[in-house]
């Protein structure tokens, strides 16, 4: 539900009815954020389950960072980040904004591992979780740093992970996702279009409205790279599959993954991709070929 709060030509009737539709069609688990509009998101998704009393909806939200730094660096201090006051007024303004005595999964939307073990953000989490505001906690980790969750996710207090995974990035099968099947901990996958790379509709040429996030992640060398990337996966689609859904399903074909988050602010994007949660699984021979698609990257200014 980042979209629909910061990104450009997002009206409100238009994404209304994208979301009515989506739990219409059995969508049943919403990711915001308070960092998406400054709150105005979870207050959408508070409307939203309203409006869809008589079904179960799982609301999930995340605190900033105090210091409102999109990602974290190893460097930076916990007190400045996550400190235990911040993390308890944060989840309280998400509750208003929700319109929710408790949360379902509140997130931590940046994280560093060396962080596991400080005893400041365990106790805000397990006061939280015994005064019954928030059933489960998670941690967002950094873009193309899957590793760093691995020691926090051991301490016990941590429910879910929300991660990149897609064709590309598949790092996240080495460590985190073997680690997660052990300790039952959820897989959140997020960016499984690869900000849209995925979708197999960006061309070198391609330029954003003013002011949209994506004109900072798709600067010349990272959208010259990724459209080569897609072109490479075009002969790979099936007869009767586009690229959207042929990417949704690689991720949801992964036994670890709990469910991914596509964004879905236009109604044809919610039948297309919910269409994907069929249950259906891709070829094995595809997988394989898919499986070769894996693209290494390293985390840059220009990639945050």
């Amino acid at each position: 539900m980042w979209g629909l709060a910061g990104w450009q030509g997002s009206e409100e009737e238009q994404y209304n009815k994208a979301l009515d539709l989506s739990v219409e069609l059995g969508c049943n688990f919403f990711d915001t954020a308070w960092g998406y509009g400054a709150g105005l998101s979870e207050t959408v998704l508070g409307k939203l389950v309203k409006r869809h009393s008589g079904k179960r909806i799982y609301q999930a939200t995340k605190i900033p960072p105090k210091n409102l730094k999109w990602p974290s660096k190893s460097h930076y201090k916990l007190e400045d980040v996550f400190p235990y006051d911040h993390i308890i007024e944060y989840t309280e303004k998400s509750l208003k904004n929700l319109n929710t005595d408790c949360i379902d999964l509140q997130q931590f939307h940046v994280w560093e591992d060396g962080w596991a073990n400080r005893e400041e953000w365990q106790k805000a989490v397990e006061k939280l979780k015994k005064e019954g505001k928030v059933r489960h906690f998670g941690v967002s980790v950094n873009r193309w740093e899957p590793e760093n969750c691995l020691n926090t996710i051991k301490t016990g207090h941590i429910d879910s992970v929300q991660v990149i995974y897609n064709i590309f990035d598949q790092a996240p099968e080495d460590k985190l996702f073997p680690l997660c099947q052990e300790l039952d901990i959820a897989v959140i996958a997020r960016v499984p279009f690869d900000e849209g790379t995925l979708t197999g509709i960006l061309t070198k040429e391609t330029k954003f409205p003013e002011n949209d996030w994506r004109n900072t992640y798709f600067v010349p060398e990272n959208l010259n790279s990724s459209v080569d990337k897609a072109d490479k996966l075009k002969p790979l689609i099936p007869d009767g599959m586009n690229m959207p859904e042929m990417a949704l399903r690689f991720i949801l074909n992964h036994p670890a993954v709990s469910t991914t988050i596509p964004g879905m602010r236009k109604v044809r994007n919610v039948q297309s991709n919910m269409a994907a949660s069929d249950g259906k699984k891709l070829d094995k021979k595809l997988i394989e070929s898919l499986k070769d698609q894996r693209w290494d990257r390293t985390p840059t200014e220009w990639s945050q």
